[in-house]
């Protein structure tokens, strides 16, 4: 990894804990994956963009209906836990 593409990865890091308020150093609890019969959805404010079959890294279980994931462009949301599948 060039040290231009990890300045770029730590900005993104410090980024995301300011927009979504997270304290402590980011680490990836497992990986899950969308549901391949789900509807493919547009990220939000602060929610993640959906694509089937996409494998994301959960960063938090935050509450009963959504989680805190990463995917592989390492952009930052909440996806809801009902369209989310264990690997």
């Amino acid at each position: 990894m060039t040290l231009k593409a990890c300045k770029k990865e730590e900005k993104m890091d410090r980024e995301f804990q300011k927009k979504f308020k997270f304290e402590g150093s980011i680490k990836v609890l497992t990986q899950m994956m969308v549901d391949p019969a789900a509807t493919e959805k547009r990220g939000g404010a602060k929610n993640l963009p959906l694509r089937r079959g996409e494998i994301l890294d959960v960063i938090q279980f935050t509450n009963q209906e959504q989680i805190l994931c990463r995917n592989s462009q390492r952009r930052y949301g909440y996806v809801p836990r009902a369209v989310m599948l264990p690997l």
